[in-house]
């Protein structure tokens, strides 16, 4: 299990998390070690462009939206170098990316679920 998956599993349960992910794949949206908040997204809401944190073929990434398909209610996830990750379903993309180093990315508005802050007692 990687890092990406334990914070998953804190915003598929409803936590908005702050962390510093590691990798070159999504400079220069995000650079190795800059802190990002994620949040519980509407994934029906997401477009081309929107930064998620979504499980592709048993993998997380913290990769791109690269094509939407919202008829078979999935998504294609890429990283910011061209390669494809390759589709997953709605039920996979755990969240969205709302701020990197502090900056609120924009576009954001009304794909956000409500959320309980990182530091809520988990049930």
């Amino acid at each position: 299990m990687g890092a990406l998956d334990a914070v998953a599993g804190r915003v598929a349960d409803g936590a908005t998390v702050t962390f510093r992910p590691s990798g070159s794949s999504m400079v220069p949206l995000i650079r190795s070690r800059q802190q990002v908040v994620v949040a519980p997204a509407d994934p029906s809401k997401l477009e081309v462009g929107d930064i998620v944190l979504a499980r592709v073929a048993g993998t997380v990434y913290l990769h791109l939206v690269s094509s939407v398909d919202p008829a078979r209610k999935r998504m294609q996830i890429s990283n910011n170098r061209g390669r494809i990750n390759g589709w997953t379903g709605h039920d996979r993309v755990f969240g969205i990316c709302v701020a990197v180093d502090g900056v609120t990315r924009s576009g954001i508005e009304g794909k956000t679920l409500a959320v309980a802050s990182d530091d809520s007692p988990r049930t």
